[in-house]
């Protein structure tokens, strides 16, 4: 049997600072920031709930009491939540370090906790190669990010982000699947960048990267972005 979203713990990464969106929605946590009439976070959780998960462990750090609160107050039948809360900033990777003995599966899944993307999570689980596998999307206008170089699969390059660049590309999505082996690797007691510290020094055609071209993104770290995201968690495919 293949590997199951319902067998596998998300780790959703929800510990930011959040400081490009506290002007617009100030006293909150990005995960809580109100998207279609309700906190982003549900309709996160609604998403993962729907293709199978059972498990979600929240990486928490700034205004985390505000964000259990909630949590305590809209727990769902069939679904386990549990978090950790960082003592201090510890980045991506730091995070998950930190919260390591939280997760039950091998691998685990990692969810950026201020990202939607309406993407086949069991399609995902299907390309899952130890030690990772990093989902990855086609935008329109990749300027935005940093761009990904894949070849059969594989990652096999990152490329920083240029605001020059005019076109479509693939990027990184912020889901990921990780062996805990490579999660029992990762540096305690100090920030780490998964993307940085640990993605970027992997060797080429480490990681595996399957692209969902139909799947549609949207971060909600900045204002711009923030406002547009109603279309994305609600909004059919098109």
């Amino acid at each position: 049997m293949g590997l199951r979203l319902s067998d596998i713990d998300i780790a959703v990464l929800a510990g930011g600072l959040g400081t490009r969106l506290a002007g617009a929605v100030p006293g909150l946590p990005k995960v809580l920031a109100p998207v279609a009439g309700r906190p982003f976070v549900e309709h996160l959780v609604d998403f993962l709930a729907a293709q199978g998960a059972k498990r979600i462990v929240f990486l928490l750090g700034h205004r985390a009491e505000m964000v259990t609160d909630h949590l305590d107050r809209h727990r769902r039948p069939g679904i386990a939540f549990d978090w950790s809360i960082e003592p201090a900033p510890l980045g991506t990777g730091g995070a998950l370090a930190f919260a390591a003995s939280k997760f039950r599966s091998d691998p685990v899944m990692v969810v950026n906790g201020d990202t939607f993307v309406d993407a086949d999570l069991g399609a995902f689980c299907a390309a899952y190669a130890k030690p990772a596998a990093m989902l990855a999307v086609e935008v329109a206008d990749a300027g935005r990010y940093g761009r990904l170089n894949i070849a059969h699969g594989k990652v096999m390059r990152f490329v920083e982000k240029d605001p020059s660049f005019n076109g479509k590309a693939a990027i990184n999505a912020g889901i990921y699947l990780l062996s805990r082996g490579l999660i029992d690797k990762l540096e305690t007691g100090r920030p780490v960048s998964l993307e940085r510290d640990v993605f970027e020094r992997l060797a080429p055609g480490t990681i595996a990267a399957p692209i969902d071209r139909q799947a549609r993104f949207v971060d909600i770290g900045t204002p711009e972005s923030w406002q547009g995201a109603a279309s994305i968690v609600i909004g059919p495919k098109t």
